[in-house]
């Protein structure tokens, strides 16, 4: 019996939620006296393998046929189904991102295991039981979720489990496992990444604004807030659909969902839709000169006022901050 946790990474880079999903396995492991095996899939350099015995994997599975080369949802859920069953882990862990949302399902559907995705705490062992505190309702609520098959695989929430290094290390073993024939039938070729800015689901802080910027030649001032912060940038739904920045940056319920450590909103009313996209941030800032604006019920810090006042004066101050 053991762990099971599913490493992605970018260009043979791991993401930070990497490092969550290994932190949040190996403390999933100590609750069970058992041991965590990591599974990557595509090329990364034998270095940084090893490194994730630093956050609590003792063992490293490496797929590294051509043919993964390229992100297949349903080959990659039939490697690690392979991979549980080769090392018989009965709990699965996997990063909620993009690409661990379609992973999840597919993954428990193989091992006719049970499903709680948007975990957000360490599990509650009842004997064989597992409870899971998840978010529910796009976000706009928390809900118990009890496991109680065999098998498990929980999907953690990016930003809800802090990365902790153990100073271990890891034995990495080349993995190749049999893959049906028919998950290779639709294949990406190609993917572009945006280089120069900050991904929005891995954002640890974001800047996002609204209509309330009155137009596209504003948004100056919030790129340079975003750039003093480290943050990425973002916007909403009408915002994107007035062709004022580009639909990558749009959050909310039909957009990206986000769950940064600071969310800062301007000149956002917080239509439901939106809230609904980044209410699993850990804090939320709001300026907006309308003190009605239904954001401030859910803002955890509210500054009533101008965007076009506040926004340049904050920049300024946190400019001083960094400067003293």
């Amino acid at each position: 019996m053991s762990v099971l946790v599913y490493t992605e990474h970018t260009e043979g880079k791991f993401k930070k939620s990497a490092y969550e999903a290994v932190s949040y396995a190996k403390a999933v492991a100590d609750l069970i006296g058992t041991s965590v095996t990591a599974v990557t899939i595509g090329t990364v350099a034998p270095a940084d393998l090893a490194t994730l015995g630093n956050y609590g994997a003792t063992k490293v599975l490496h797929v590294s046929s051509e043919q993964f080369a390229q992100f297949i949802n349903q080959a990659y859920a039939s490697v690690i189904a392979a991979a549980a069953t080769h090392v018989d882990a009965n709990v699965v862990i996997i990063a909620n991102t993009f690409s661990g949302k379609g992973l999840a399902p597919r993954v428990a559907a193989k091992l006719e295991a049970a499903l709680a995705d948007g975990a957000v705490e360490l599990p509650q062992f009842e004997g064989d039981k597992l409870n899971i505190k998840k978010t529910a309702f796009s976000g706009k609520a928390f809900a118990i979720t009890e496991l109680t098959a065999p098998k498990k695989v929980i999907a953690l929430n990016l930003n809800a489990f802090e990365v902790r290094e153990s100073g271990g290390s890891a034995a990495v073993e080349e993995f190749k496992p049999e893959v049906p024939a028919g998950d290779f039938t639709a294949v990406i070729k190609d993917i572009i990444r945006i280089t120069d800015k900050v991904p929005l689901p891995d954002a640890e802080i974001v800047v996002s604004a609204g209509r309330g910027l009155k137009g596209p030649e504003n948004w100056a001032m919030i790129e340079e807030l975003a750039d003093v912060l480290g943050a990425a940038t973002a916007c909403s739904k009408p915002v994107s659909d007035a062709g004022w920045r580009p639909h990558s940056e749009h959050v909310g319920q039909t957009g990206i969902a986000v769950s940064p450590n600071l969310y800062i909103a301007i000149g956002i009313s917080g239509a439901i839709q939106h809230l609904a996209g980044v209410s699993s941030s850990k804090t939320i800032v709001v300026i907006n000169k309308d003190p009605e604006a239904p954001f401030f019920k859910v803002a955890d810090y509210g500054i009533v006022g101008d965007a076009f006042e506040v926004v340049p004066k904050l920049t300024a101050a946190i400019k001083a901050y960094k400067g003293n």
